[in-house]
């Protein structure tokens, strides 16, 4: 195995993001979702931020069945759901599932608002909700997960947000860039200096083709082949010209 630890860099822990942020909310009342579902839509569109409402629903064991299954990022909960199931219930049953999706709670109820930040909530709001306040927190939410290292990138005006730790490689193919992730594969018409810019040091170029996450890769193949730690089946190639500094001379 060729070395590449001279390389290796401290890195944040980084918070899982999908790509396109996917955002559920349930409440029991009909009226009060569709108006939530509405306003956090005309929000990502007017601040050119890129999510959808994947899931929305006024019945908590539905939203339980649904997180179970697919991928979310930001749950947004009334806490009184005229239920035997709370708000308060799904965010505890939702957060030992996902240790990193963020929780918001809606409510008329103020008093709970205490009791509900033991569940690593990130924002509060009473009800009824306006679109100033869900906008501030939504803003601030996107912000919030720029600062943790995820990385803002603009695709057809629109900013996507990209966790850089499920980042294996980005290739060049012609004018467009293509981020290979644990997840959805991304394309970007943008170029390789633009990118690697915009990303940390333990980014690096590894081919005239390849920019590599050098805390994903597990080996270096005597064939200069990159093997990545999670996922041996995804691999690229180290380039003549840069075979010395992955052999750390």
């Amino acid at each position: 195995m060729l070395t590449f630890q001279v390389l290796l860099y401290n890195f944040l822990y980084v918070t899982g993001v999908d790509i396109m942020l996917s955002f559920v909310m349930c409440d029991d009342n009909h009226n009060i979702l569709n108006r939530l579902e509405k306003m956090l839509e005309s929000i990502l569109i007017n601040n050119k931020l890129s999510g959808q409402v994947t899931y929305s629903t006024t019945n908590p064991d539905n939203l339980l069945n649904y997180v179970k299954t697919n991928p979310i990022d930001v749950v947004i909960l009334d806490i009184d759901l005229k239920s035997n199931i709370s708000g308060m219930d799904l965010a505890n049953i939702i957060r030992k599932r996902n240790k990193k999706a963020y929780i918001i709670f809606t409510t008329a109820h103020l008093e709970y608002s205490m009791i509900a930040y033991k569940y690593k909530t990130f924002d509060f709001l009473a009800k009824p909700v306006t679109l100033e306040r869900l906008e501030e927190t939504i803003i601030r939410l996107f912000d919030d997960i720029s600062a943790d290292n995820s990385y803002f990138f603009k695709v057809n005006k629109n900013k996507v947000c990209i966790n850089s730790n499920d980042i294996y490689f980005i290739q060049k193919q012609g004018k467009k860039a293509i981020f290979k992730t644990s997840g959805t594969d991304l394309e970007l018409n943008s170029s390789f200096s633009n990118i690697l810019s915009n990303l940390p040091k333990n980014f690096v170029r590894c081919h005239k083709s390849y920019i590599v996450n050098l805390n994903k890769i597990s080996h270096i193949q005597s064939n200069n082949t990159i093997v990545f730690s999670d996922n041996a089946k995804i691999q690229c190639q180290i380039g003549p010209k840069y075979e010395d500094l992955f052999r750390g001379g």
